[in-house]
């Protein structure tokens, strides 16, 4: 189980009764797969930053909930069907206690600091004997081509 938070746009027009069903249908599409809403924020009318979809304000909700990332592939389709949403985004926030995915990312953990320290340390380059320079180089530099310089 994973915990994730869902940024939804809706409608600036749309109506409360509608947005209290786009967060139900979140809840039973979770809940029937064995995740569930933890916390739903009703940020509530918002100008957008650029147009989306001839559109200039949105409302925007974030919903908290737990569950596994097939649920919430399923649902993310849900809400790509929806007439009632203008767009979404799913993050990532982190694993609930206890997760095989914790306990695997705490024993790479280990893993890669060791990697760190047996790494060769690298050793300071070689000196050569100074090359000849060329005519070319040893000619006088060439004018500055800015005249604001002189």
């Amino acid at each position: 189980m994973r915990k994730y938070e869902i940024m939804l746009i809706l409608p600036a027009e749309v109506e409360e009764e509608t947005v209290g069903g786009v967060i139900d249908r979140i809840a039973r599409v979770l809940g029937e797969r064995g995740g569930e809403v933890t916390k739903a924020d009703r940020w509530g009318r918002r100008r957008f930053a650029h147009g989306i979809e001839k559109r200039s304000e949105g409302y925007y909700v974030i919903v908290e909930c737990t569950s596994d990332p097939t649920v919430v592939r399923g649902l993310e389709r849900v809400l790509t069907l929806a007439d009632d949403v203008v767009r979404f985004k799913v993050v990532v926030r982190g694993d609930v206690a206890g997760a095989p995915v914790a306990e695997a990312a705490a024993q790479a953990a280990p893993a890669q600091e060791e990697s760190v320290e047996s790494a060769p340390e690298e050793s300071a380059p070689e000196e050569s004997a100074p090359e000849e320079s060329t005519p070319e180089e040893s000619a006088e530099p060439a004018p500055e081509a800015d005249p604001v310089a002189r």
